[in-house]
C-alpha cells in the first residue's frame, strides 16, 4: 500500500514545497535581466532629456543667418511682383553674411542696396550711350533724373541706418522716396520718347531690371508698414513677433 501511494504521488507538487526559493543560478539570471532593463531605461531617459535640452537651446538662441536667412528672404519676397528676382538678388548680396540674427528691416536694407547698385549701373550705361550720341540732349536730362532717383534712395537708406527703430513715419518717407525714384525712371523714358530719341528702346531695356528691383523694395517696405500698423493698433504686442509673421 505504501508503495502504491509513492507511485501515485510521483511528479506531483508537494504543497509544502510551493515557497521554496529558486536555485541561486536562476536568481542571478533574473537579477541580471532586471538590472539590464533598468540600465536601458536610464540610458533612454538621458538621451530623451538631452534631446529636449538641445531643442530648447536651439529655440532660445539666436537663429544663425546661414540657416534661416533664405526662409526669411523668401517670405519677404513672396509679397513682391518679381519674387524670383527678389530672392536671387538679395541672397547673392555680398553683405548677406554680415548679420547673425537678420530681421525684416535688414533684408529690406539689402534689397535697397541691390536697387541702388543696379541704378548706378544704369546711369553709367546711359552716360556711355550719351557720349556715343552727343546730339541727343534727352539722354543728358535722363541722367539728371536718375541722379535724383539715386539721391532719393540714399535718403531711404539713411533712414534705416539710424539707431532708432523704424516707425510708420519713417516707413512712409521711405515709400515716398522709392516711389519718386521709380517716377524719375519713367520720366526719363517719357522724355526720350517725346524728343524722338533713337535710344529710347535701348534705355528701356537697360532700366528693366532696375525698375523691377525698385518695385520689389517698395513692396517689402510696404509689408513692413502693414506690420507696424498692426503694432500701433494693438493687434500685435511685439514688433519682433510681428516681423516674424511675414
Amino acid at each position: 500500500m505504501d508503495a502504491v501511494n509513492v507511485i501515485k504521488g510521483y511528479n506531483k507538487v508537494n504543497p509544502g514545497h510551493e515557497n521554496i526559493p529558486p536555485p541561486p543560478h536562476k536568481r542571478l539570471k533574473a537579477a541580471v535581466i532586471i538590472s539590464a532593463f533598468v540600465l536601458l531605461t536610464l540610458i533612454i531617459g538621458l538621451m530623451t532629456a538631452a534631446a529636449v535640452h538641445v531643442g530648447r537651446e536651439s529655440k532660445e538662441s539666436p537663429v544663425s543667418l546661414s540657416s534661416n536667412s533664405d526662409d526669411l528672404i523668401k517670405k519677404l519676397c513672396s509679397v513682391t511682383r518679381y519674387p524670383d528676382l527678389c530672392f536671387t538678388s538679395i541672397s547673392s548680396s555680398p553683405n548677406v553674411s554680415t548679420e547673425t540674427n537678420p530681421d525684416a528691416e535688414f533684408i529690406f536694407k539689402l534689397s535697397l542696396e541691390v536697387s541702388m547698385k543696379e541704378l548706378r549701373n544704369v546711369s553709367s550705361s546711359i552716360k556711355t550711350l550719351s557720349d556715343r550720341l552727343p546730339s541727343q540732349a534727352a539722354l543728358v536730362d535722363c541722367m539728371g533724373q536718375l541722379d535724383d532717383a539715386l539721391s532719393r534712395l540714399k535718403d531711404s537708406m539713411a533712414e534705416t541706418e539710424t539707431d532708432d527703430e523704424l516707425t510708420e513715419r519713417k516707413v512712409n518717407d521711405i515709400q515716398t522716396w522709392i516711389s519718386a525714384g521709380m517716377s524719375d525712371e519713367e520720366s526719363c523714358l517719357d522724355g526720350l520718347t517725346e524728343m524722338g530719341s533713337t535710344a529710347v528702346d535701348e534705355v528701356r531695356s537697360m532700366m528693366e531690371k532696375s525698375k523691377k528691383l525698385l518695385s520689389n523694395s517698395l513692396a517689402i517696405i510696404a509689408n513692413i508698414r502693414t506690420i507696424l500698423h498692426m503694432v500701433s493698433m494693438g493687434r500685435c504686442n511685439c514688433k519682433a513677433i510681428c516681423k516674424s509673421m511675414m
